[in-house]
């Protein structure tokens, strides 16, 4: 478990946050951060000011990384390249989530690195990650002025013929049940979006196509509402294309393969982060994915549960 209650001791009595400066090698902004977050305990009770003294024993919840094996695809000077699995999270939901990619990445390359983006924890494929705070700021204006051309690769239902521009708004629900609340919508009232897809392979036993997708924004599940508008929904996908009472089933764990299956065609949305390419540091980058996601999709599809 990568969280640990960690027992620790103050001889003399001092500004809390001073004491993780001093013992854990936080900045004091980490150090402040945490303590609002409720991570230090003295007598059992969260201490939430940041100009909070400890003296004598207290208990602090501490990130550990851990590792499973995970070797990045690409290693720089200022970033480093994983091709995430899918299921697995970019981040720990809880405390109690046993492992995140931010665990591998700790793990190896230390605390001062971070992930620069997010891909659903469905999406498999390339998730870039810098070193150190510098290259975390100038890579993450990069997403945010969208000077990174990103390509995907997505196996969809029906046969798709001609490449087209998907540019429609999109909105989040706000109006809806808690427990869809991650939905999006198709809406005038949303984000300007756009994606451009190709066609590269129509597999006409299971009336799937396999294609590649280049969004020009980043929004929230952007590909996936993208291609259920124009009516080629991703195969595996358990949210779009789907009732509002499978969608609950799904996002209350009740729903098991063989059902999963049978409602979107696979048992894990078959969507994947398959290239990159920016300029950092006036140095042009273009990074592929290692997997060979067309053979990975067919294995899907072809199981028998």
């Amino acid at each position: 478990m990568p969280f640990i209650i960690k027992k620790m001791f103050a001889k003399e009595r001092q500004k809390a946050f001073l004491y993780l400066i001093k013992e854990l090698d936080y900045t004091q902004k980490e150090a402040q951060r945490l303590i609002a977050k409720g991570r230090l305990f003295v007598d059992g009770e969260p201490m939430t000011r940041t100009a909070g003294e400890v003296e004598g024993e207290f208990e602090f919840i501490y990130f550990e990384p851990i590792t499973k094996g995970l070797k990045p695809t690409a290693v720089y000077d200022e970033f480093v390249l994983f091709d995430k699995p899918s299921g697995v999270l970019i981040h720990p939901q809880n405390r109690k989530t046993p492992y995140s990619l931010i665990d591998e990445l700790k793990y190896q390359f230390g605390r001062d690195a971070n992930i620069a983006h997010r891909i659903d924890q469905e999406t498999s494929g390339l998730v870039l990650c810098a070193r150190n705070k510098e290259s975390e700021r100038d890579i993450k204006m990069m997403f945010e002025q969208r000077d990174m051309k990103k390509k995907y690769l997505a196996l969809v239902h029906g046969e798709l013929k001609d490449a087209m521009c998907i540019e429609v708004p999109l909105l989040r629900r706000e109006d809806e049940s808690a427990m869809v609340r991650m939905v999006v919508k198709v809406h005038e009232d949303g984000k300007p979006s756009k994606t451009d897809i190709k066609p590269l392979r129509y597999f006409k036993d299971r009336d799937m196509t396999l294609v590649e997708c280049f969004p020009y924004t980043g929004r929230q599940h952007q590909i996936r509402v993208h291609l259920f508008h124009v009516k080629h929904p991703i195969v595996g996908d358990p949210i779009y294309g789907q009732s509002e009472e499978e969608i609950v089933r799904f996002l209350d764990k009740e729903l098991d393969d063989k059902q999963r299956v049978e409602l979107s065609g696979a048992t894990r949305l078959l969507l994947h982060a398959s290239e990159l390419e920016f300029e950092l540091y006036g140095k042009i980058y273009k990074i592929q994915s290692r997997v060979d996601f067309a053979k990975e999709c067919l294995t899907y599809v072809n199981s028998k549960l």
